[in-house]
């Protein structure tokens, strides 16, 4: 999630209830964080780059296989507000360590699965970390440097998401071409290992500065702005993943690429993400609203594009790269919209909700999807993603955020 545009230091520069407001960045713990976010990118979505050959050896269905990221999702969705009440008392340093020692333990756990259900349960594991990592992660980035250099370590913080996003397709699909797909998921434990260690060296203490309880959480989603935010991030998030789960498989079957051209697609829209990331951080600056509801806007369109010329090699080259361009602006806007903007007082609960909603999505992308692709094709998944994404970009540009909302 990206919350690097210009403006966010409006909400929380001269906020008198930052206790800890530092004078001098951690840029050490800032980098951890980032190789946070890398890790659990990367062993998010490794089950879509590896489907194929991962259904073929636990003897499951595609679709079957896909259900490893509702798994996460899932867990995701519980484990952010649960965690938040549960870890509200430990100081956040000690909550960020045992979400990376979970990681770790589901990617063992996923590199030697010999069956669904415990491949399952390793993303479950994982989405127990997902979940405990993002609700806090925005919150924490204002105590790590001083207000006026917050969109420079979020910055930093996200080029974790960003690199996973150019990294972990590709690799997936080579490496699972090379070595088996359990090899995919021993790297990332071996990356959670290091980030573990960066993390144990660089994390100052963070004692809690705000306590998470059910009210409170339900006081941030009384916010009629913030209610309107979670409904798109339903939209665009569920609309994503639906189809991003198989869009191995598409390729596979509609224009027919070979395994490397498929590495090469999933890079391009990798890098494709991350110059979105920059391109909707720079859009922030000009209009909130606009970065809100022009990517789902343009996924919809490339949705559409798979669609119609699909069969083409080069037009869904083109249309995959330009969705990763797409999907890469698009927390830009919804981040900057909820937990730093809408509600900035209370930015710890704004980001657990915000984690909830958006694992929700995941979840629920990835239930139907799996069910379009068993019973309908694996194109029939990028018509469901047009239409959520067509109805997102409506729902902003009707109801979105002001340019000065606070």
């Amino acid at each position: 999630m990206n919350e690097s545009a210009t403006g966010l230091t409006d909400v929380v520069l001269h906020d008198p209830e930052k206790p800890d407001q530092r004078s001098s960045p951690a840029w050490g713990a800032v980098i951890s964080l980032a190789l946070g976010t890398f890790g659990l990118v990367t062993a998010e979505f490794l089950p879509a780059s590896v489907l194929t050959p991962l259904a073929h050896d636990l003897g499951i269905t595609k679709g079957a296989a896909g259900q490893a990221l509702t798994a996460t999702a899932i867990a995701g969705a519980i484990s952010a507000p649960t965690m938040a009440i549960i870890t509200r008392r430990l100081d956040r340093n000690i909550v960020l360590w045992a979400m990376t020692l979970l990681q770790i333990l589901s990617n063992v756990l996923a590199e030697v699965a010999w069956s669904l259900p415990v491949f399952l349960t390793a993303r479950v594991v994982l989405g127990i970390a997902l979940g405990g990592f993002w609700s806090i992660s925005a919150a924490l980035a204002m105590r790590l440097v001083p207000s006026h250099l917050l969109p420079r370590a979020m910055s930093i913080i996200l080029t974790g998401v960003s690199v996973a996003t150019v990294c972990a397709a590709p690799i997936g699909v080579y490496v699972g071409e090379i070595w088996g797909w359990r090899a995919a998921f021993m790297i990332a434990t071996v990356v959670n290992a290091v980030t573990l260690l960066v993390q144990l060296i660089t994390i100052p203490t963070l004692p809690p500065v705000e306590v998470a309880t059910f009210r409170s959480l339900l006081d941030v989603a009384k916010n009629p702005t913030i209610r309107v935010a979670y409904l798109v991030v339903l939209l665009v998030a569920s609309g994503h993943f639906a189809s991003f789960t198989y869009i191995r498989a598409f390729l596979e079957k509609v224009p027919a690429l070979d395994i490397e051209t498929i590495s090469l697609v999933l890079l391009a829209s990798g890098i494709g993400g991350f110059f979105g990331n920059l391109a909707g951080a720079f859009l922030a600056e000009h209009s909130l609203k606009a970065v809100a509801a022009l990517p789902p806007l343009v996924i919809a369109i490339a949705a559409v594009s798979l669609l119609t010329v699909g069969a083409s090699a080069l037009a869904s080259a083109i249309a995959v790269a330009v969705w990763g361009f797409a999907f890469g602006a698009a927390p830009v806007g919804l981040q900057t919209w909820t937990v730093l903007r809408a509600a900035s007082k209370q930015a710890e609960s704004a980001g657990v909700l915000m984690a909830a909603t958006f694992q929700v999505a995941i979840a629920a992308g990835a239930i139907f999807g799996g069910l379009l692709v068993d019973n309908a094709g694996v194109a029939s998944v990028f018509a469901y993603s047009a239409v959520a994404m067509f109805l997102a970009a409506l729902t902003v540009f009707l109801l979105g955020p002001k340019q000065r909302e606070t």
